[in-house]
């Protein structure tokens, strides 16, 4: 890589989309939901009650069906992680954060046009997007 003025330019840049990132609402409600999910106790407690039953199946999942109670204790794990999945502040939670990923994808998939139309932008997609959807020929400026 060379060092030169273009080279601190893109990197000027590149600050100014941080704090265009970090300034949208997309991210202060992600920050919002994150803290009002943290800050509750009754997700703290789901939380300790999916991981606790998470560990318990853990130590015996190696055995399979052969493991006293294994079918009682996949069904703990499922039923907590369901508990914790769909509790209003976590839910809420998901959706902020689905939805700064979506922001930042599209951020990400207008530079790769922006270079080649051939860069692949991996958006959380099993097949690479190759495909600009959200700039349609508006990245450059």
């Amino acid at each position: 890589m060379i060092i030169n003025e273009a080279f601190f330019q893109l990197e000027d840049q590149n600050q100014v989309l941080i704090q265009a990132i970090l300034a949208s609402q997309s991210y202060n409600i992600y920050l919002q939901k994150k803290k009002q999910m943290n800050d509750c106790t009754e997700v703290a407690e789901l939380k300790r009650t999916f991981q606790s039953e998470k560990d318990k199946f853990e130590r015996i999942a190696e055995y399979g069906k052969y493991a006293p109670d294994y079918r009682m204790q996949q069904r703990k794990v499922r039923a907590s992680k369901r508990a914790l999945d769909l509790n209003e502040k976590v839910a809420s939670f998901r959706v902020a954060e689905t939805d700064l990923q979506q922001l930042l994808n599209e951020i990400s998939q207008c530079l790769a046009q922006t270079v080649s139309s051939e860069i692949k932008v991996d958006a959380g997609n099993p097949f690479f997007e190759t495909k600009n959807h959200s700039c349609e020929g508006n990245c450059h400026g």
